[in-house]
């Protein structure tokens, strides 16, 4: 705008002028005083003044509201950063649940750590590995959710029921099965970053001495323009932190794997089940692929809910393709009545309507079906027939599987 004013007539350059004035009286200094407050945040449920109540709702405890994300207005970053914090507090109280009330134990991973190198952790009921009946492995989706949770969205606007595993713990536990709960996100830990290592990141380069140079006169013109924005838009600059990550479960695949063979394949449950959702049937499908004579051996079925496992990408063989056809399921988002047939196509599993449209609340939904077809499995495998995991929705025509 400057620019095209300055090319103007006399009327132009005398407005030029007056926003030059202006500009020059606007401290910026003062305006970045205006800024988000502190990032500094409850350590507890009760700091930030709420509780789950007794239908599992958080619920604010003096005006008994609903959470409110929107706390500050016009303040996007610290609202998400507050969301966050509470979050994390979140997980820490799944975490007690899962001992408390699902009576479930901690296991640390590698079971071999030694004192200083990072660890994780999951879960599992007394009887998981000497259970001689049936074992229930569950497995959560990407993100910021950890072991116990389906969906953090879920937990804090819907309820416990929804977007916990808990539910399908203690059905499980009721019907007699062992639970191993995995926690497929806990892959590293951060520590921060010191200012050697801060220098030595930035230095290290494989390119020639005058291209670098040149690269990083703009790097640092480019710095020096993002800082000063940056000041006004995040006045507190966080910390640098590097990520260590945990031996042998630095992903949801190995630690799949990991779990594996370390304790389900070492459990005495003649039929294995699997709740996999969202990434966590990704997560199954390399398993299969790692470890399919085994797991052919063990598992009896896998229910998934709006799994984003892809046969092509995974470069699946045709004989985990038929496997899956005849022992897995798909709840997958939709519009149509729970347990309606639903195209697909991917020569994988049959896909059947979860009973809802949104991806996180498709394993809670599907809660009721997903039981029912674990039994029909179990009662197929023992007469030697296969059981059928959907009702056939007469609207649909076509053959899916």
């Amino acid at each position: 705008m400057m620019a095209q004013l300055q090319q103007g007539g006399p009327d132009e350059k005398e407005k030029t002028t007056a926003l030059k004035d202006l500009l020059s009286r606007i401290d910026l200094d003062e305006l970045m005083k205006k800024d988000e407050p502190p990032l500094e945040f409850p350590d507890t449920l009760e700091g930030f003044e709420y509780i789950f109540n007794e239908k599992g709702q958080l619920r604010h405890i003096k005006t008994g509201e609903p959470f409110v994300f929107n706390y500050r207005e016009d303040l996007h970053r610290w609202n998400q950063k507050r969301y966050e914090a509470l979050g994390e507090i979140i997980t820490k109280y799944i975490y007690e649940l899962l001992q408390n009330e699902c009576h479930l134990k901690k296991v640390t991973l590698p079971v071999d750590a030694i004192e200083s190198e990072p660890k994780s952790f999951i879960f599992m009921s007394e009887d998981a590995l000497v259970n001689p009946d049936k074992l229930l492995v569950l497995i959560h989706g990407n993100g910021v959710v950890r072991a116990g949770q389906w969906a953090r969205r879920l937990i804090i606007n819907e309820d416990l029921d929804s977007g916990t595993q808990i539910p399908y713990i203690k059905r499980a536990i009721e019907e007699g099965y062992g639970v191993i709960v995995l926690n497929p996100n806990e892959n590293y830990i951060e520590v921060e970053k010191t200012k050697a290592q801060i220098q030595l990141s930035s230095d290290i380069s494989d390119e020639p001495a005058e291209k670098r140079e040149r690269k990083d006169k703009i790097q640092k013109e480019t710095k020096k323009r993002r800082d000063f924005y940056e000041k006004y838009r995040n006045p507190q600059k966080e910390k640098e932190t590097m990520q260590i990550y945990i031996r042998d479960n630095g992903s949801p695949e190995e630690h799949a794997i990991y779990v594996w063979d370390h304790f389900i394949s070492q459990s005495a449950a003649e039929n294995v089940f699997f709740v996999a959702h969202s990434y966590g049937g990704l997560a199954f499908v390399e398993l299969m692929i790692q470890r399919e004579a085994e797991v052919k051996n063990r598992v009896t079925a896998v229910a998934l809910t709006d799994s984003v496992h892809n046969v092509w990408h995974q470069e699946v063989g045709k004989t985990i393709r038929e496997w899956m056809r005849e022992n897995c399921c798909n709840w997958v988002s939709s519009s149509e009545p729970l347990d309606t047939s639903v195209e697909s196509m991917l020569p994988d599993c049959p896909r059947v309507s979860a009973g809802t449209e949104r991806h996180e609340l498709t394993s809670w939904k599907s809660f009721p079906s997903v039981f029912k077809f674990f039994s029909e499995a179990m009662k197929a495998k023992n007469s030697l027939v296969k059981p059928t995991p959907t009702r056939r929705s007469n609207r649909i025509k076509y053959e899916e599987f």
